[in-house]
């Protein structure tokens, strides 16, 4: 199997009936039967959902023949491409095996052994995984793990969460409680707990003459002020590490982890990482957490709970699960039932998912996934450079392992600057959706350089569609 795929390979068959009209037909159907997510579905008669018929690589085709690069791997969730000949392969040997069989009072190769093998990849310190179906899932889990966890010690006043400005952990009650996007949350805001939201260490927040880890200082600063007068209340803190992806690619400097990190444990509260958008190598490493030591002389640094999905099934089968600290998980032996951690699902830990996941860690353990990624960046970074000295961008490009970032200006992002920009991007072959003015790329992990260039610049291309160049700019004709 070819490892690498470029921006001009060939297109896959296409598969059933296509021809004239077809995507047309898919889309009327869709519309009026099919309840989209994160869509007002009465947009969707001017902007119709993009009916795909297969898949290949980094290539979404329709049902007329038209490709579009999958530059958001569908929602951050496919990182070796689209149907990836070796996990398909896992698949299909696990299909003649077990599909499925309860996890409750059963158990199977497949979740034993993803279990142990994300659990040696903390070096052993999150002994335990426990199952779940998707990023929300397992944000719920983790905060009943935290409560009921510090309630089994006796510590029943320590049931309130804090969370960061901007923060994003999922749609659920629960994960709402936790998250800061007005969008998602004030709906439904009369049926949240109250949680407690800091600071985030955001580095667009940079005065002049700040630096990234600055900005980092303050927001710990806020923290210490929030767990000193709350810490006998406060069950944990949750953090996306290094980037919060819903409030338009957000970096931070990795000091805040290592300091919150410290100062959850002097004020003895739990921390949570949410690891479901920026796991699985998405920041250069495989957990973001890892980069909260200071260098390679510095012990590594692990939260208490770790939450991960998306990528972590190569873009496959829904599947999450919580990793936890083998203290966290001794809080819950006890003789008495409901001391025990009563939480489940039918399909916890599915077999065909955990198979899935276990061919996307056979890919980071038998190929040197992280160099290759490294190529493709720089040659993703050098193209998008450009945008640093463009007039119609604020603050430059940002960039992290496989997460590429800029904002349009404000004054010239209209509401409807995000949809228009996904529309353009259609036109020239990209499925991209921007987040408010925040342009955004998370390409799977299939790139070469040349593939990576011709990402970047067809990216340019949509935002000259979209925003005319101004002069000065280095697009201006």
């Amino acid at each position: 199997m070819k490892a690498r795929v470029t921006a001009h390979e060939a297109a896959p068959p296409l598969p059933g009936p296509g021809g004239e009209g077809a995507n047309a037909r898919w889309q009327q159907r869709s519309v009026a039967s099919v309840w989209h997510p994160c869509t007002q579905m009465k947009r969707l008669q001017a902007v119709p959902p993009l009916p795909i018929a297969s898949a290949a690589g980094p290539w979404l085709t329709d049902h007329e023949g038209k490709r579009y690069f999958d530059a958001i791997s569908s929602w951050w969730v496919n990182l070796f491409g689209h149907a990836d000949a070796r996990i398909n392969a896992a698949l299909k040997d696990q299909l003649d095996r077990l599909e499925h069989v309860m996890l409750a009072g059963c158990t199977h190769a497949p979740a034993v052994e993803l279990a142990e093998r994300l659990s040696a990849r903390t070096g052993g310190v999150l002994g335990h995984a426990f199952f779940a179906s998707d990023g929300a899932s397992a944000v719920e889990i983790a905060l009943k793990m935290s409560f009921h966890s510090w309630r089994n010690r006796g510590l029943i006043d320590k049931r309130e969460f804090v969370c960061l400005r901007g923060g994003y952990h999922g749609e659920t009650i629960g994960a709402l409680a936790v998250t800061d996007v007005a969008l998602f949350r004030d709906a439904y805001d009369p049926l949240l707990m109250r949680s407690h939201i800091v600071m985030s260490p955001d580095a667009r927040q940079a005065q002049p003459g700040e630096s990234a880890a600055d900005v980092a200082r303050r927001a710990l600063a806020d923290l210490e002020s929030m767990l000193a007068s709350r810490h006998a209340h406060i069950a944990a803190l949750i953090v996306e590490p290094l980037v919060q992806c819903a409030a338009g690619i957000a970096l931070h400097d990795p000091l805040y982890l290592r300091e919150a990190r410290a100062l959850c444990d002097r004020y003895q509260v739990h921390l949570i990482a949410d690891e479901i958008a920026v796991g699985c190598g998405r920041t250069g490493t495989f957990f973001a957490f890892e980069q909260a030591a200071a260098g390679s002389e510095t012990p590594p640094v692990w939260p208490d709970l770790v939450c991960l999905s998306k990528g972590i099934t190569g873009g496959y089968l829904p599947l999450s699960l919580v990793l936890a600290r083998d203290t966290l998980y001794d809080a819950f032996l006890d003789d008495d039932t409901a001391r025990g951690f009563l939480h489940s699902h039918s399909y916890t830990g599915n077999p065909l998912a955990c198979r899935a996941a276990l061919a996307v860690l056979d890919r980071f353990d038998t190929e040197p996934v992280f160099e290759r990624n490294r190529v493709a960046a720089e040659a993703l970074t050098a193209v998008l450079q450009r945008v640093n000295d463009d007039p119609r961008v604020s603050g430059g490009l940002r960039h992290l392992g496989m997460m590429w970032a800029f904002d349009v200006r404000a004054d010239l992002a209209d509401p409807a600057f995000a949809e228009r920009f996904h529309l353009a991007g259609r036109q020239l072959g990209l499925l991209i959706r921007p987040i408010g003015r925040t342009v955004y790329l998370m390409p799977p992990y299939v790139l070469d350089a040349d593939g990576a260039a011709w990402l970047a610049q067809r990216t340019l291309d949509t935002l000259d569609q979209v925003l005319p160049s101004t002069p000065g700019s280095r697009h201006a004709a």
